[in-house]
């Protein structure tokens, strides 16, 4: 006999729509929970879901932000890594190609101002794409121009670092950490040229104090006008993410150099200053040995066991 749980999963392709809106919204916190009661039946229900979330990528799809924490949910397994090899064909609202990926980013670029669904952010698309960006191969694909749009993918995340939404901020800087485990790509991270994403980690952990004038000189441009009502980001997670960031970026020898020279210290010491925070104070920490430290005898690069200390000791995305 099912139990009453796996009788509910059975609701969410039921045909009237407000069943299956209840359905889902019950079903949510076991999607990430107890995910096996979706693979009963011979995984039906998982079926089931991957035909509702076909839904997802409608203009006036109503239930398109409780899909958005399903699919969240469901990215945490490895087996949705998968998902970088799916296409479908995009909804011509949407403007995007026939790769899901792109179609999930433009989902995510779109929501925030409700020009493709009115009724959806699709926030918790960002928690998606951190999941998804801890798998290696699926990094490359965010710091790759894509075909339809000449666009790459990372560039469109790094503008919500300071988004309202914190859901949407703590997915975007944990892409922009993962993503900065690949090496290859940190000359162009660090490039005003390339893909420059300093800045855009920078302001979220920058709030209104005042440095001497020969330390703001030597900084970023966009750090040296801020407003007096200026605020570091009120999430101290998002904080230590971004300076585990600037950590990672302080991997090889010229980003080292590079963050040295626009004096990204004085920002860290504010920020140890200011946040009453272990964790963050940790980092800070961290992050300030490497950059005060003596580069004499040393080699281009850090020991690449360093790079996997840091991915072992990476924080999970906090669950939704």
């Amino acid at each position: 006999m099912p139990t009453e749980l796996e009788e509910l999963v059975g609701f969410i392709t039921h045909q009237n729509p407000q069943i299956r809106l209840l359905a889902t919204e019950n079903l949510v916190p076991y999607s990430l929970s107890d995910p096996s009661i979706f693979k009963v039946d011979d995984m039906r229900p998982i079926k089931n879901l991957k035909v509702l979330l076909n839904d997802h990528y409608g203009p006036k799809e109503e239930n398109a932000n409780l899909l958005a924490m399903v699919l969240a949910n469901m990215t945490k397994s490895d087996s949705l890594k998968r998902i970088i090899n799916k296409r479908q064909e995009s909804p011509k609202e949407l403007g995007s190609d026939d790769c899901i990926l792109n179609q999930l980013m433009d989902l995510l670029v779109k929501g925030q101002s409700g020009s493709y669904n009115p009724k959806a952010d699709f926030d918790y698309l960002a928690y998606v794409l951190a999941d998804l960006s801890k798998h290696e191969y699926i990094r490359k694909y965010f710091v790759t121009e894509q075909t339809y749009d000449k666009v790459i993918p990372i560039t469109k995340l790094k503008v919500f670092t300071e988004h309202e939404s914190d859901i949407r901020r703590k997915g975007v800087a944990s892409t922009l950490k993962n993503v900065a485990f690949d090496l290859d790509s940190h000359p162009s991270f660090l490039s005003t040229e390339g893909i420059d994403i300093l800045p855009y980690i920078l302001l979220p952990i920058t709030g209104n104090e005042e440095y001497d004038v020969d330390e703001t000189m030597s900084m970023l441009p966009d750090l040296q006008l801020l407003p007096p009502d200026k605020k570091r980001d009120s999430d101290n997670t998002i904080i230590q993410t971004h300076l585990e960031t600037l950590l990672l970026l302080t991997t090889t020898r010229p980003g080292r150099d590079y963050l040295r020279q626009v004096n990204v210290y004085p920002v860290v010491r504010e920020t140890h200053s200011r946040v009453d925070d272990d964790e963050v104070r940790e980092a800070c920490d961290r992050l300030v040995q490497v950059l005060m430290r003596d580069e004499e005898g040393e080699g281009q690069q850090l020991d690449q066991k360093r790079l996997t200390e840091l991915a072992d000791d990476e924080e999970e995305i906090t669950e939704v």
